[in-house]
């Protein structure tokens, strides 16, 4: 299902055959991305799919067979090291946050 999709639209089967074979893991996560939403959401999303690399490899969102220089940002590591502080923060702040008695 993946696959006709990726032939539909426009993904040809050498790009969607290229990306299992270098990720064969996170191709699926990604190529089901594409199919659920969109190659735009999956590009402006796909801080959500490289948190996978913590279990699998993962490419760069430059990597993606669809991925447009001209219309698509790259972040660089610099970006992705303040992504990454920001959501350790996020998650800290939750972990320390509740809620009293009185609040509710």
């Amino acid at each position: 299902m993946v696959r006709i999709y990726a032939l539909s639209e426009g993904l040809g089967a050498s790009m969607t055959d290229d990306l299992k074979e270098d990720y064969p893991e996170a191709a699926e996560y990604i190529l089901k991305a594409v199919e659920d939403h969109s190659e735009e959401w999956v590009i402006d999303n796909y801080w959500k799919i490289r948190q996978l690399g913590v279990v699998m490899d993962v490419p760069d969102v430059d990597e993606l067979p669809f991925f447009d220089e001209e219309k698509h940002h790259a972040p660089t590591d610099e970006e992705l090291r303040e992504q990454a502080e920001a959501l350790s923060q996020y998650r800290e702040n939750l972990k320390k946050g509740s809620k009293s008695a009185d609040d509710t």
